[in-house]
């Protein structure tokens, strides 16, 4: 792959290409892990990384649906049928810039391994040759995830290392610790408290590592080391 340039190719080398090849402006790649739905380990610009925030936080969005149902391709997130399908992430997306969004599952056999994410600031679907070319470098990043060990033949990481925000997965830790619930739940309240509040998850899940913020037993109210109480 000539965007290696002479270095072992990479994801980062795939999402350089596809941007080019599929005619958007931005990709991502998110992996699944056993403690979360998705963990971004490639964002290619700001934009890129602003949208897997808005699909990790809020949980829905092409994104999302792409992990467990396949390709999930939104020619127009401002339309009719992307706003009632995606009714919180399809406005932040459109605010932020976005108008299309499309993403293709990684994975081998029936195993989900992650979702490739493209992102284009007009409207438009991808004609059949960009989609088929995508499609390919989707396996591509796919092989590459597997032969560099960042995910394992059946679907999990093995470790941290790479992910572009492990404070989300630290946090999630310690809020399982916290109140004694699933790592699934605690996403859940990770994600809720950063909608409710209009915050990052990974600026909520960076407090929660650094003792600034507290998830107690009691899961209506939240709080912080100096007393202060969030109902």
């Amino acid at each position: 792959m000539d965007q290696a340039r002479g270095s072992p190719a990479a994801v980062g080398h795939v999402g350089a290409v596809v941007t080019t090849v599929a005619g958007v402006d931005a990709t991502a790649v998110a992996v699944t892990l056993a403690a979360s739905p998705r963990e971004v380990i490639y964002a290619g610009d700001q934009v890129a990384d602003e949208m897997e925030e808005l699909a990790t936080t809020l949980g829905e969005g092409p994104g999302v649906e792409a992990l467990t149902d396949g390709p999930a391709l939104a020619a127009d997130l401002s339309d009719s049928a992307s706003q009632a399908r995606w009714p919180i992430f399809a406005p932040a997306a459109v605010a932020l810039g976005v108008r299309a969004a499309f993403a293709l599952p990684l994975q081998v056999g029936g195993i989900h391994l992650g979702v490739l994410d493209l992102y284009r600031s007009a409207p438009g679907s991808l004609d059949r040759e960009q989609l088929a070319d995508a499609l390919l470098l989707a396996d591509t990043a796919c092989a590459l995830l597997l032969d560099a060990g960042t995910v394992a033949a059946d679907g999990r990481r093995p470790e941290e290392a790479g992910l572009q925000h492990p404070e989300v997965h630290q946090a999630t830790g310690m809020i399982v610790a916290q109140i004694g619930v699933s790592a699934a739940v605690a996403l859940v309240r990770l994600r809720a408290y950063a909608y409710a509040h209009d915050q990052r998850l990974r600026d909520v899940a960076a407090n929660v590592v650094a003792r600034r913020l507290r998830f107690p037993h009691d899961t209506r109210t939240v709080t912080d080391p100096g007393g202060h109480t969030d109902a």
